[in-house]
């Protein structure tokens, strides 16, 4: 059915390009040299009958018999009577081209039933196909737009939602921005307010620094003032302390002569004259005899209380005076060093820190030679007595205490440490060699001496100086090179009384 089909569409293609090529239908016939032409009949709108025969008989026009008038014609005639080859081919010929065009008549009635009756079934197929296609795809559309029009309405439904929401934050937000607007304006106002009174208030500020700033140079004057008439009553007050030691001790030798002469002169009432003048002479003490190598001794004689005495260094004709502590765990000691307002300043050179300065009475330092001399000459015990500015005391205390000389930088050697000022000591270790600012001992390339002001022991630069700056107790900030105790109170000390003293470690 297929090719049938095919060849049917073939035929009807022909058919029309031959209807558009010319009018009529041709069939040419080719015979050597010669060529035929014959016109087929129009059959497009003819029906064949349905009796019509295929006859082998050849109809033929001829022209109308004439009379033979001459010799001419008859020859013609004999030779028309004649027939020769050709004209029996042709003849021939005619016949099959007739019975040709028969056939082809007959197929082409053929051909047009079946192309008729396949455009019919083509053309049924072709609208059923369609409109099912047609069906299927609407069917497929409306889904579709059914789907989409859903999808629109719940896009649609989240939209109004979110809009809603949108237009509350807005509104809450315009709201928001209303009050923040007014809270601006009124902080505006209290800033253009205080603005104001703080004009007023710098204006009034550098007055009273320009009035305070005067006074304040007058108080510096007066205390400028106060305090040297507080360093010659200190000085007097230590003299006078010294004087006063003096005479109590030579009151207290001459009770004490009093009554020895009372007794012996009690025991011999009946020796001869010049015998009882002997005796007191040799009973007499002798002044030279009357020396004391430290406080201890002095406390030993009967001196109980506190102040400035003469004592003779070991091995030396040397008398210097020392302030002599006859209160703390017993008395005895005899003060090396004392801090309590700062009025000394202790960041000196190495000569004064071997000779010693300052009054006994107030802050000095005794002097490394004399400490060398006083502790190289027996066994001493060392007492570190410590006050912060609240008021907490504490002390270190250590069993063995003593420096060497100058040839060996005087070297620090204490042991046995114990007391309230830290856990631990906080003295450099043994052998520790005495610094100042200019001379150099210690073990760090910084200059300890130079970074944390005063003399000490430093080694690198250590956790103790107690020759520091003095900074009063109002000072708030702590500096590196203040008096320092470091396992006290850590870097945060601020010292106002500082005391190093020794007495005899068997006292």
């Amino acid at each position: 059915m297929g090719r049938l089909l095919a060849l049917t569409l073939a035929y009807l293609a022909y058919l029309l390009a031959a209807t558009i090529g010319s009018e009529r239908q041709q069939h040419h016939v080719q015979h050597g040299p010669c060529s035929y032409t014959f016109i087929l009949p129009e059959v497009e709108h003819c029906h064949p009958l349905r009796d019509f025969r295929v006859t082998n008989t050849l109809q033929r026009d001829s022209p109308s018999e004439a009379e033979p008038d001459s010799n001419e014609s008859k020859q013609t005639k004999a030779r028309k009577e004649r027939p020769s080859l050709h004209e029996r081919k042709l003849e021939n010929l005619e016949s099959a081209m007739e019975n040709n065009t028969q056939w082809l008549q007959k197929l082409e009635n053929f051909i047009h039933e079946n192309v008729r009756s396949g455009m019919e079934e083509i053309k049924r197929t072709a609208v059923h196909t369609q409109t099912a296609a047609m069906l299927e795809m609407g069917t497929n559309l409306l889904s579709q737009s059914a789907e989409q029009t859903r999808k629109l309405t719940d896009v649609e439904t989240q939209v109004l939602n979110q809009t809603s929401r949108l237009e509350i934050q807005l509104l809450e937000y315009s709201l928001f921005t209303n009050r923040l607007e007014k809270h601006i304006l009124l902080q505006t106002q209290e800033i253009s307010r205080l603005s104001d009174k703080n004009s007023f208030l710098e204006q009034r500020l550098l007055a009273l620094e320009a009035r305070y700033g005067r006074e304040l140079q007058g108080l510096q004057s007066e205390k400028q003032q106060l305090q040297e008439i507080l360093e010659r009553q200190s000085r007097l007050v230590s003299k006078l302390q010294g004087e006063l030691g003096s005479s109590t001790f030579n009151s207290t030798l001459l009770q004490r002569q009093q009554a020895m002469l009372t007794h012996t002169v009690q025991q011999l009432p009946s020796v001869n004259p010049r015998l009882l003048v002997f005796a007191e002479m040799s009973n007499m003490p002798k002044e030279e005899s009357l020396t004391f190598r430290d406080c201890a001794e002095i406390l030993r004689s009967g001196m109980t209380e506190s102040g400035i005495y003469s004592i003779q260094l070991p091995n030396s004709t040397q008398t210097i005076k020392v302030f002599c502590d006859m209160k703390t765990r017993g008395g005895g000691w005899t003060v090396l060093q004392h801090r309590t307002n700062g009025s000394v300043n202790f960041h000196r050179g190495w000569r004064d820190y071997k000779m010693g300065f300052g009054e006994p009475s107030g802050e000095h330092w005794l002097g490394n030679d004399i400490i060398h001399k006083l502790t190289s000459s027996q066994e001493y015990s060392l007492q570190v007595q410590l006050k912060d500015r609240e008021g907490n005391e504490a002390f270190s205390h250590y069993d063995r205490f003593y420096i060497d000389g100058e040839d060996s930088n005087y070297s620090l050697h204490a042991e046995g440490f114990s007391g309230t000022a830290g856990r631990t000591s906080s003295l450099t270790h043994n052998g520790t060699q005495f610094s100042t600012k200019d001379r150099d001992n210690d073990l760090c390339t910084c200059k300890c001496s130079q970074l944390a002001s005063g003399g000490w022991w430093f080694e690198a630069c250590g956790p103790s100086n107690l020759n520091g700056i003095y900074y009063p107790a109002s000072t708030s900030v702590v500096r590196y090179n203040g008096i320092k105790w470091y396992y006290w109170k850590g870097p945060n000390l601020m010292a106002t009384m500082t005391t190093m003293m020794v007495r005899p470690a068997n006292f």
